[in-house]
């Protein structure tokens, strides 16, 4: 059985977990503390030490590159779940890089600043540490200062996803492809603690992500 190791709130993680629920895939999600990761490292055989990490039988499969994408692309050709087609390959790298880096480089920051909502209280002092040695001391204490200006940028910079969906289902066409399960991963960890809301203005986009989080492989015509 394919085993996906990681912590649950990671975007990252809620983009392949909601990839294998789509292709109705069996697994079983390995939950691994955000302050230690030695689980990955000896997974990896010393290699990586992020997440998510896929292993599938003797395969353990991680990403070689920040948007390499080599988990959900080893899924999609082992499964044939359409997720990359060629016609788009270029249009869903530019969607992608997007996605990672302008969507998620705000949600993880609103989500973090109610770590104590999913962080053991064991963990803390580890959250704390890694965050400030990536971001810099009190870097939490600022977003937090900065929660309304941050939250007022997410809804700015999700308004084309708003408008690419207002003749269309998905974002590219009319079934669910990678960018999609990125943008449901980005999303799903700036929503993970319930503090928040997607943005009131942005309806194409709530139903979007209501079918996203339902939506099988086998509901797809053929």
């Amino acid at each position: 059985m394919i085993q996906l190791y990681g912590f649950e709130y990671s975007p990252f993680v809620i983009v392949q977990r909601r990839i294998l629920d789509f292709g109705k895939i069996p697994h079983k999600n390995v939950k691994v503390p955000n302050h230690d990761r030695s689980v990955i490292w000896k997974l990896t055989k010393q290699r990586y030490y992020q997440v998510p990490v896929l292993k599938d039988g003797r395969q353990v499969i991680f990403e070689t590159q920040e948007d390499s994408q080599v988990i959900a692309k080893y899924l999609d050709n082992k499964f044939e779940l359409g997720l990359f087609p060629k016609e788009l390959r270029g249009l869903q790298t530019i969607l992608w890089r997007y996605i990672e880096n302008d969507i998620e480089g705000i949600g993880f920051k609103l989500n973090d600043i109610y770590y104590r909502d999913f962080v053991p209280v064991s963990g803390h002092l580890g959250f704390l540490r890694h965050k400030e040695r990536k971001f810099g001391r009190g870097c939490l204490d600022l977003w937090r200062a900065q929660q309304k200006l941050l939250v007022a940028e997410l809804a700015a910079k999700l308004s084309p996803f708003e408008q690419m969906l207002f003749d269309r289902p998905y974002l590219l066409d009319n079934r669910p492809r990678f960018a999609d399960f990125d943008l449901f991963g980005m999303l799903g960890n700036y929503l993970y603690t319930g503090r928040y809301r997607l943005p009131a203005e942005h309806t194409q986009l709530q139903a979007w992500y209501k079918r996203m989080a339902k939506i099988k492989l086998a509901d797809l015509p053929k």
